[in-house]
């Protein structure tokens, strides 16, 4: 899913426009527009006065996502992630709107977990596709247009916590999300003079409906990994991204804000 900002004022601050990347529908996502962390940040802009467009490889999510943003003139996309072909409709579909998006949050993600020692190419290779080629293409495509149009532009990259202290039985989302680091500062260093800033979130442990839906004896054995006894909520996290996208965060670039809790300290 697929967030596009274009007429972003929330009150007492300056805002850029922009485009938010969520997620790919897919089983067991991380990150889901329709739910969790992607709706909390969906909700979040389009609070904050944010014109949306949100874009799904199913278009029903996108559609319903929409419908339950507050605020007026948000729109629908269907679109794969992954697809450079795609990636381009996008901006042709921008381009067509009349307004030069200056926010890009690259949130997309999805897991296939498994041991090394099982993994399949495939399991590693959907990952990979999602959740560090997607931010590849889509950080291109907006960088591109911001150069070419002189509009400045603020990219929030969502990575984890896992890619920092990685975790058992997911090598291929930790490598994804210490990739999205890595890319991030370097991205960073190459567009600041063009006034691009990039920097990435690292989410903890969230509440979310894949959480909810543990046993409560892993649930509380996730809790009691974070220094302050608890899960973070969606909200956190969309709080987070707001601060990066605003101007609010004018000289910071090519840094990892953690969301934790404190875990990974």
């Amino acid at each position: 899913m697929f967030v596009t900002s274009f007429e972003f004022k929330p009150r007492g601050l300056s805002m850029p426009c922009g485009v938010c990347t969520l997620s790919r529908t897919v089983s067991r996502i991380s990150l889901r527009g329709g739910s969790g962390i992607g709706r909390a940040i969906c909700e979040k802009l389009a609070s904050s006065g944010a014109q949306l467009i949100v874009a799904d490889l199913n278009e029903s999510v996108a559609k319903n996502t929409v419908n339950a943003l507050p605020g007026n003139g948000h729109s629908s996309f269907q679109m794969d992630v992954c697809k450079s072909d795609d990636v381009n409709r996008l901006q042709h579909f921008i381009k067509s709107s009349g307004s030069t998006p200056s926010i890009l949050v690259n949130c997309a993600g999805i897991t296939k977990d498994s041991t090394l020692l099982k993994m399949s190419q495939k399991q590693w290779q959907d990952v990979i596709d999602v959740n560090l080629n997607s931010i590849f293409l889509m950080t291109q495509m907006i960088a591109r247009e911001s150069v070419s149009t002189q509009t400045p532009v603020s990219i929030v990259n969502v990575s984890s916590i896992v890619g920092k202290i990685g975790n058992f039985g997911q090598t291929n989302y930790s490598a994804t999300k210490a990739g999205v680091i890595g890319f991030t500062k370097s991205a960073a260093r190459e567009l600041a003079t063009k006034n691009i800033r990039v920097n990435a979130i690292l989410p903890g442990f969230i509440r979310t409906p894949m959480t909810e839906a543990m046993p409560p004896k892993v649930l509380e054995t996730m809790v009691s990994m974070v220094p302050q006894r608890r899960l973070g909520e969606p909200e956190e996290i969309a709080n987070a991204v707001l601060f990066l996208a605003s101007d609010m965060s004018s000289y910071v670039t090519g840094t990892t804000l953690e969301v934790t809790g404190g875990l990974g300290m």
